[in-house]
């Protein structure tokens, strides 16, 4: 695993699911977090799993579509933990209703956390990076959505579509301020988020079928991917699209 003692790492929505598994990973691997996310219970819980693993970790209290909780958890995360070194752009929430029944009320709540949030978050963090002088890393979690179409799925597959877009147009953009931006597109994890899904045999029996190692993840897999992809010494690796999908998108 990489080593990144001393590094400050930030990951929305690491309260739980899939971002609480990369925010674990750069904690074994010696960095510090700070979990930006809403739910104040499952902050708490968070942080005693991720100290337990040896990183120092902070909760603030963070509504990524919301500008100014933005800005006031930067500050404070800086303050406590020191200069930014990683951000990971992962909070998202997700709706699964049929095109024709989707409301703009709906599309607006997924697309405000999953897309305008991504952009918000990830352009503080540039700044933070710019006003540092240091270089960093952003890590931008898309979804396996951004290679195919999903009936049901409209907001949240442009939303991630979009953020996918984003990540590659940060990576070229911050490149002389030695700032890398990756994109991280994980395959079927199992989350509270899908918990439903992973309850429907006929559903997960097709996605397994799928991929070609014949399961979905389990959060922990993405431990030592959070490590590499954070990792300063990484300095000429940007703008990829880090496929962990168990082969789904190639098969």
């Amino acid at each position: 695993m990489s080593s990144l003692a001393g590094l400050t790492a930030v990951v929305t929505g690491g309260n739980g699911g899939l971002g609480l598994g990369l925010a674990v990973g750069i904690a074994k691997a010696g960095g510090n977090v700070a979990i930006w996310a809403r739910n104040a219970e499952r902050n708490i819980a968070a942080v005693e799993e991720i100290s337990r693993h040896g990183g120092r970790a902070i909760a603030v209290a963070c509504d990524v579509s919301d500008e100014a909780d933005i800005e006031a958890a930067m500050k404070q995360t800086v303050s406590e933990l020191g200069p930014l070194g990683c951000f990971v752009a992962n909070a998202g929430i997700h709706a699964a209703t049929p095109l024709v029944d989707t409301s703009l009320d709906e599309w607006r709540r997924v697309v405000a956390v999953n897309l305008d949030g991504g952009f918000l978050c990830t352009r503080e963090a540039a700044r933070q990076f710019v006003s540092q002088g240091q270089g960093g890393a952003i890590i931008v979690v898309s979804s396996t959505i951004v290679r195919y179409g999903a009936a049901g799925n409209a907001a949240y597959a442009a939303s991630k579509c979009g953020l996918a877009g984003l990540g590659r147009t940060l990576a070229v953009e911050l490149a002389r301020h030695r700032v890398r931006c990756n994109i991280l597109i994980p395959g079927w994890t199992r989350t509270g988020m899908n918990i439903d899904l992973q309850a429907n045999d006929a559903f997960l029996k097709a996605t397994t079928s799928r991929t070609p190692v014949r399961r979905w993840a389990n959060p922990e897999e993405f431990h030592e991917v959070a490590a590499f992809l954070a990792d300063p010494k990484l300095t000429f690796h940007t703008g990829n699209e880090v496929f962990v999908d168990g082969g789904y998108t190639i098969f």
